[in-house]
């Protein structure tokens, strides 16, 4: 099973662990696969996967076979029949599947927060800034029951809220000035620009796309400037992975990743994305252009050989002759044919909210680092997506949440 919970000391599951090939048959594998968990003090399991409980915890235990890695969660918890779960109110899908968690591991939820904290808590969170002593006495005075929902719509059209998550992206995207490659001119245009996309709340999607296939002169059109920040192509398509999808590749380039699904073929086929990136220098000396060089490719350190490009955990896509790479891979980034995309940002906006990520820290996914409520880190997601990426709408929706409230 993908979870497993597992009521009281010595309580034990058996897992199985089946090969799918690609001429359509179907193995089972689990004597050859080796298992492992990343916590024995709360489930240990055997060379045959047979995970058995012992002190009250979480824990994930993984199952390696060939170059693949798959994994699955374990709660351990102490047998309580007298255990029930209070009727407690669910303001949205996050405290649903929030209380579903916590009462699989038997928790009973905090009571909602008075006004005053709540205020204090959402405006600092949402702006940086303290509300002020007449939001305060307004806030309180106020018997509307739906007043916290409006004071979040409020707080989001407020600037100090596009500053405050430009100053965020601007840290994940390495706008300063303080190297070789950035001038100020060039580091102020790229700010202003990234401030001016969160100020009119254009889809996420969109501006990933806007960065990652940017070209011309970085006085021109500030988004090229992503380019600007690293020209190596390896590291470059590290930080691609690590900034809008949470992943740190760079296990991958000397070896398959020991701990997650990667391997060196991954690893070099998602580098060649970036492969035929040009750059040269502008008639003011300042300026970068950046072009697509139409040829080159990235070499595979075994065999030597030329990788052509490949998405991370996905097949198709291909660009065709004289296509820039970067559009195929960009239109697959931030689009739904890519999970990892969504979810990566919702877990860095929940991670703002509540001082720890679903998966912590937010900038390393990988099997063997599993998010603590997948369900949850899934929805968030799925509803990120299907709100257009519509960034105010993800923080309105964990803003209102009884959780956010607690």
């Amino acid at each position: 099973p993908k979870q497993a919970v597992l009521e009281g000391s010595g309580a034990a599951q058996q897992f199985t662990v089946r090969a799918l090939y690609s001429d359509g048959t179907d193995r089972d594998v689990t004597k050859t696969a080796h298992f492992v968990s990343n916590n024995d003090v709360s489930a240990k399991v055997t060379k045959t996967g047979l995970v058995t409980a012992d002190k009250r915890g979480e824990a994930f235990v993984m199952a390696r076979y060939d170059a693949f890695t798959v994994g699955a969660q374990i709660l351990a918890i102490p047998k309580d029949p007298s255990f029930a779960f209070p009727q407690v109110a669910e303001h949205n899908y996050i405290d649903t599947l929030v209380h579903t968690k916590l009462k699989k591991i038997r928790i009973t939820p905090s009571e909602v927060t008075d006004d005053a904290t709540y205020l204090r808590r959402v405006t600092l969170d949402i702006t940086g800034t303290m509300p002020s002593p007449e939001e305060v006495r307004s806030f309180l005075a106020d018997k509307d029951p739906k007043k916290r929902e409006k004071r979040v719509d409020t707080l989001l059209e407020r600037p100090e809220f596009t500053e405050l998550w430009v100053m965020k992206f601007a840290e994940l995207l390495q706008i300063r000035t303080d190297n070789n490659q950035f001038q100020y001119k060039s580091a102020l245009q790229y700010y202003d620009w990234l401030k001016d996309q969160f100020a009119r709340n254009v889809p996420m999607d969109k501006l990933t796309q806007a960065l990652l296939t940017a070209k011309g002169g970085t006085f021109a059109n500030p988004a090229a400037n992503f380019y600007k920040v690293e020209t190596d192509v390896l590291k470059l398509s590290e930080n691609v992975a690590q900034v809008f999808m949470g992943m740190r590749m760079q296990c991958a380039q000397c070896h398959n990743h020991p701990f997650d699904r990667w391997t060196m073929n991954d690893y070099y086929g998602f580098a060649a994305f970036f492969a035929q990136v040009g750059r040269k220098t502008g008639e003011d000396q300042r300026e970068t252009v950046v072009f697509d060089r139409g040829n080159g490719g990235v070499r595979h350190p075994v065999g030597n050989r030329d990788i052509p490009p490949k998405f991370l955990g996905a097949d198709g896509g291909k660009p065709e002759p004289g296509q820039d790479r970067r559009e195929v891979m960009a239109k697959w980034l931030a689009s739904p044919q890519n999970p990892f995309f969504a979810r990566n940002l919702a877990n860095i906006v929940w991670a703002h909210f509540f001082g720890q990520g679903i998966v912590d820290p937010v900038d390393d996914v990988r099997i063997s680092n599993p998010p603590s409520n997948p369900e949850l880190l899934e929805e968030l997601g799925k509803r990120f997506t299907d709100s257009n990426y519509n960034f105010k709408k993800l923080v309105r929706d964990i803003c209102a949440s009884r959780t956010y409230q607690l």
